[in-house]
């Protein structure tokens, strides 16, 4: 992938989100979108050897549209500004553990995972998972390669203790999360001089191995 031309296109769109704007330059869009493709079969495959549950030539399944859904959104831009892809066991399912990427300009380019705001019978499961293995949880937290990437687990939490754990609760401050992930941000100056962009992605999504068969673990019917 073409660091460079992507963050000059996404740059224009960004300042230009409309239709006219895009379809005058959609061939520059779709020669971009292969390059990403290309790399996202990369990735998978890399990811794969490192979490055995990721099989599958699935990568080009795995990349979200550039168009943005605007039925319940204030911001009705219709395109995104940046390029992403999700990793999971079952394809692009969001709704699962996985491994996200992201690459785009103004500060939006990360590497990271886990599961976002996952749903009531998950986040249940997931705190249950704490309560028994927190000890697990803190280590992998704890590894050298996941705080030299990651610094800790992120995601928004509870400002009180969930419902079913008491306030003195040893883990309460991991049971009050809401969503379980983790993610490293890189500014557009270290994206764009990185000496190989495409290589350092799978080797962040190592350090997150742990992690998403803790929560995958956890969610398993």
């Amino acid at each position: 992938m073409q660091l460079k031309p992507l963050f000059t296109f996404l740059t224009g769109l960004a300042k230009h989100n409309d239709r006219p704007w895009f379809q005058e330059r959609k061939p520059t869009y779709d020669q971009l979108r292969k390059q990403f493709e290309e790399d996202a079969e990369f990735w998978f495959q890399e990811l794969g050897k490192l979490d055995p549950a990721i099989a599958g030539p699935q990568g080009r399944k795995s990349i979200f549209r550039i168009y943005r859904d605007v039925r319940f959104s204030n911001n009705k831009d219709p395109y995104k500004t940046h390029f992403s892809a999700y990793f999971t066991a079952s394809g692009k399912d969001i709704e699962t553990p996985g491994y996200y990427v992201q690459v785009g300009p103004n500060g939006s380019t990360l590497i990271g995972g886990g599961l976002y705001v996952p749903d009531k019978t998950q986040l249940a499961a997931i705190r249950q998972e704490i309560d028994y293995n927190a000890d697990e949880l803190k280590a992998l937290l704890a590894a050298p390669d996941f705080q030299r990437y990651f610094g800790g687990m992120s995601g928004d939490k509870l400002k009180k203790s969930p419902a079913a754990y008491s306030v003195d609760h040893p883990e309460i401050e991991l049971l009050k999360h809401k969503s379980f992930t983790a993610a490293h941000q890189m500014p557009d100056e270290e994206v764009l001089n990185h000496a190989d962009f495409r290589a350092l992605v799978p080797e962040v999504f190592r350090a997150m191995v742990p992690f998403c068969q803790f929560l995958r673990r956890a969610v398993a019917p």
